[in-house]
């Protein structure tokens, strides 16, 4: 396991104590240049146990590492003990876990020395709910009069009488009536305040509802100004209204009578115990903290109701990140003040927009954005199926490269040999070898059970369009919500974008509506086709209305999280053909690209996006770069892998407790082994753990398994401990294991070098064998990785890089040539640089990717390494005319026809400059 990055103290800012390594470089330091252009980033996940210090006392190695910015996870101030900084709680604070603001100003301040720019990744779509959420907290207290109350994507006009104007809370761990009888929940003084405590839970009291509370500690004490305070609070006006200036006036006259009763406590210790005596009854009386539960803005449930009741949008299933009316202009600004100060102080020269897709309108939100920070570099955490693109009229640079990755991926992949693999995996496992028909039914399943309160209240707005409709009024609620289901099952894609305020419907958008509603329709023949064809029209703008507005727009954001849940967090773990094909934005039933379009993709994103991010690991990544690079090598022999697969299945047969493991979750457990080995028990345990909850088929995350789960850890431990098994496995891996990483060096030199912005995700400059998150947050070690790269700085020769392959050393020379070539020539990559494949001639030319950057960059690099064995035969390809240098091996080459097996002879992958002329 990697070590943590060394916490030395950091001097006081301009001078900065560097690791011993780094100080050998002798860093100029001069200001930044004033470009918002990234010629590449480097992304660290910031937590309490790496901060900004932490951060700060890095930066010095990306530097010399060739990176022009530093790319980091969110951090605005978000709930405690965040390991990601997506559940923000607070848009105008620094994180006081990461350092603060001083902390953050160290950091700032450390970067400009070091003239490396910065990138922030931020959370438009949601925030995290709790105390610490003082918005929230509000909504809580003031329902639909909070002056918050319209900052969060809640229906405060549920079909459901019993959440009218109210927020459901399905935090319980069981029915409420049980809880409440167990005397689990309270109401509790916190000094002139009140909360109800439920476990570590916390939730504000209504103001009004607090008069029976202190109108009985009036009786206790006689205190005729207490009895005042408690008629006051009666007197406020109905939390239910949604008129500013009568909720304005409720929070004016709520914040007097609180200050009275401040008063009082802190003048009468006698009224502080009559009050304590009061809560104390309240508690004892499940009668009477039932009736004052019951006049909260919000109703305490048991958890499961999530699934079919809940009133507000989340961040997919999450129940704890409530969605954000973002696309009001108020919300906008408070929640992007700090952002778009660093913005234009150049603190940040850009974003990453996390999940625009959750957004009502995110060409809105993207181009007001760009119209506050008109130079800065903004990307977006769009995700694309294979065969879309990104709208070219969104304002911003790209996405945040999972279309590369995955194009790269399978670029790498052998079609023929994925062909055999689904064969194998089908016999094996005797699971559906149709990826579409597993992806379908995973996404069905998932609107039935996680996403079911979201399908609810789109099925009640459907119902209210049709009542406002005689030719459909008579289609019932049942109808209705499995049309809606199947519909939304049947879109390929995470979205579209209708905007009927823009009378916006773009034909792309209009097919694919269109194509999940004739989906739709061959999938359940027991529907009618006019409601379904209805649904269709609603959705492309062709039925209009102020109901069909909303739903169109609702709709919208909900097949993504329907995309997300149902296929990336379902059918990926349980389509297991090749697993490393089951990546964000992945179709794992393709069987490869060819050359032709992978060029094609290219030089797309060089006309369209070319400063897109382009990217092989991500902290979302199903598995780092190096574990897919490896399993890659598994399509170009299927053969040995059956055979072993076999063997392997056999002999652990013994191994076994009744039917478990099956026979799905042992194949994946096998292609895991083999992608991440070595691994040890206890990541491998909590892995598969994780996994097999997600594929929901033995275990689910909401329904634990016992018996199942059980019996696979006792599998995988007596698996490992076999030390028959573990040499096979071991022999297997000694197979393919140089292959592998041919492909990592192939793979890392096309994201350096291709169309857009290359990130490097925090570590994965040398091998790296992470699984999903959380594996994938381990920490760091930055001092090997400073002394690898102190060791590269100097003369070492080639051979000698190779030589030490164990170490990760190849790939680190790989991205440390690459990087610097793109930060001394960014406009050889820029925009205006032209994408030129180069074509092998010969019998192995399908084993080449080769293509020019402008007229002074050549890039080469092989693929289906085993099947190659190092020999290119006769294969030849035209260099063009000039003198060029080999960066990787420093050779000298002559343009003109040339044997491709030169290029490979001294390192797997090549990357030549041009001498200008």
């Amino acid at each position: 396991m990697l070590s943590k990055v060394r916490k030395a103290p950091l001097q006081p800012l301009p001078i900065h104590k560097p690791s011993k390594h780094i100080g050998a470089w002798r860093l100029t330091l001069r200001t930044r240049p004033m470009r918002r252009i990234p010629a590449s980033t480097y992304r660290l996940q910031l937590h309490k146990g790496f901060n900004f210090d932490d951060a700060a006392h890095a930066a010095a190695y990306l530097k010399v590492l060739g990176v022009s910015h530093v790319y980091c996870s969110p951090y605005l101030q978000a709930a405690p003990g965040s390991m990601h900084g997506y559940d923000v709680v607070d848009h105008e604070k620094v994180n006081e876990e990461l350092g603060g603001e001083e902390g953050h100003k160290r950091l700032c301040r450390r970067l400009q020395e070091l003239g490396l720019g910065q990138i922030l990744d931020i959370v438009p779509n949601h925030m995290a709910i709790g105390r610490e959420n003082r918005y929230w907290w509000d909504v809580l207290e003031n329902g639909p009069s909070s002056r918050f109350a319209t900052w969060f994507d809640i229906d405060w006009n549920s079909a459901e009488v019993k959440l009218q104007n109210k927020v459901l809370l399905p935090v319980l761990g069981d029915q409420y009536g049980r809880i409440l009888d167990a005397g689990q929940i309270k109401v509790e003084r916190d000094g002139v305040g009140f909360r109800v405590r439920y476990a570590e839970n916390l939730f504000p009291v209504a103001p009004r509802s607090l008069s029976v509370v202190l109108s009985r500690a009036e009786a206790i004490s006689k205190n005729d100004e207490l009895n005042f305070i408690a008629e006051s609070l009666l007197r406020l006006p109905s939390p239910e209204s949604t008129d500013r200036e009568v909720g304005m006036q409720r929070h004016r006259d709520k914040t007097v009578i609180y200050g009275l009763l401040q008063r009082l406590c802190t003048e009468e210790p006698e009224v502080v115990k009559a009050i304590d005596r009061a809560v104390d009854e309240l508690n004892a009386d499940h009668e009477a903290l039932d009736d004052l539960l019951n006049q909260q803005q919000y109703r305490l449930a048991y958890w499961r109701t999530a699934g079919q009741e809940l009133g507000y949008r989340r961040f997919f299933d999450v129940n704890s990140l409530i969605g954000l009316r973002v696309e009001r202009p108020h919300v906008f600004e408070a929640t992007h003040c700090r952002i778009l100060e660093w913005l234009q102080n150049r603190v940040l020269d850009g974003v990453r927009v996390d999940h625009p897709d959750g957004l009502r309108d995110p060409q809105q939100y993207c181009e007001r954005l760009r119209n506050q920070a008109p130079d800065a570099w903004i990307v977006g955490e769009k995700i694309l199926e294979p065969g879309e693109f990104l709208r070219e009229n969104w304002p911003i640079e790209g996405t945040s490269g999972y279309d590369f990755l995955n194009v790269c991926n399978n670029l790498l992949v052998h079609g023929n040999g994925l062909k055999e693999l689904t064969a194998i995996y089908g016999e094996f496992s005797g699971e559906p070898i149709d990826f579409d028909a597993v992806a379908h039914e995973k996404k069905l399943n998932v609107e039935q059970d996680a996403l079911g309160s979201d399908i609810n209240r789109l099925t009640s707005l459907f119902v209210e369009i049709c009542e406002n409709n005689r030719d459909r009024r008579d289609y019932t609620r049942a109808e209705i919500r499995r049309a809606l289901r199947e519909v939304a099952a049947c879109f390929s894609i995470y979205r579209t974008y209708v905007v009927p305020a823009r009378d916006q419907v773009v034909e792309e958008d209009r097919a694919r509506i269109d194509k999940a509603v004739e989906c739709a329709k061959a999938q359940r023949q027991d529907l009618d086709t006019g409601l379904l064809d209805f649904v269709g029209d609603v959705l492309a703008l062709r039925s209009r209305g102020g109901l069909e507005t909303e739903f169109l727009l609702r709709f919208q954001q909900f097949t993504s999280p329907v995309m997300a849940k149902g296929v990336e967090d379902t059918a990926f773990y349980c389509f297991n053909r090749m697993i490393g094909m089951n990546e964000v934005g992945s179709d794992p039933g393709r069987n490869g690209i060819t050359l032709e379009e992978f060029h094609a993709y290219c030089a797309k994103m060089q006309a369209t996006h070319p400063l897109t991010m382009t990217t092989l690991s991500t902290h979302d990544t199903k598995r780092a770069d190096d574990v897919r690079a490896r399993l890659a090598v598994i399509t170009e022999i299927p053969g040995r892998w059956k055979t072993a697969l076999s063997r392997w299945s056999r002999a652990n047969a013994l191994f076994r407790t009744g039917k478990f493991p099956d026979r799905n979750t042992e194949y994946f457990l096998y292609q895991t082994m083999i992608g991440a080995w070595p691994i040890t028990k206890e990541r491998l345990i909590a892995y598969m753990e994780k996994a097999m909850r997600e594929a929901k088929q033995q275990t689910k995350w909401t329904q634990h398994n016992e018996e199942f789960e059980e019996a696979l850890r006792n599998f995988i431990e007596r698996i490992l401990d076999s030390h028959w098994f573990v040499t096979e496995l071991e022999n297997f891996v000694g197979r393919i294991l140089n292959a592998g990483r041919m492909n990592s060096l192939a793979q890392t030199l096309l994201k350096y070098t291709a169309p857009g912005v290359p990130d490097t995700y925090q570590g994965s400059e040398l091998w790296d064998l992470s699984l999903v998150d959380p594996d994938n947050r381990r920490a760091v070690d930055y001092d090997v990785r400073v002394k690898l790269l102190s060791d590269l700085d100097g003369d070492m020769d080639v051979r000698e890089i190779m030589q030490k392959m164990e170490t990760g050393l190849p790939k680190l020379w790989v991205a440390h040539k690459a990087l610097c070539l793109r930060r001394e020539h960014p406009a050889w990559f820029g925009a205006e640089a032209a994408y030129t494949a180069v074509t092998a001639d010969g019998s192995k030319s399908d084993h080449l990717v080769g293509y020019l950057r402008g007229d002074s960059v050549a890039v080469f690099v092989p693929r289906w390494p085993l099947k190659l064995a190092g020999n290119w035969a006769s294969t030849t390809i035209d260099l063009p005319q000039g003198k060029w240098t080999s960066l990787l091996t420093r050779e000298i080459l002559t343009g003109g026809r040339s044997r491709v097996q030169t290029l490979f002879q001294r390192f797997p992958v090549a990357l030549l400059t041009r001498e200008s002329k």
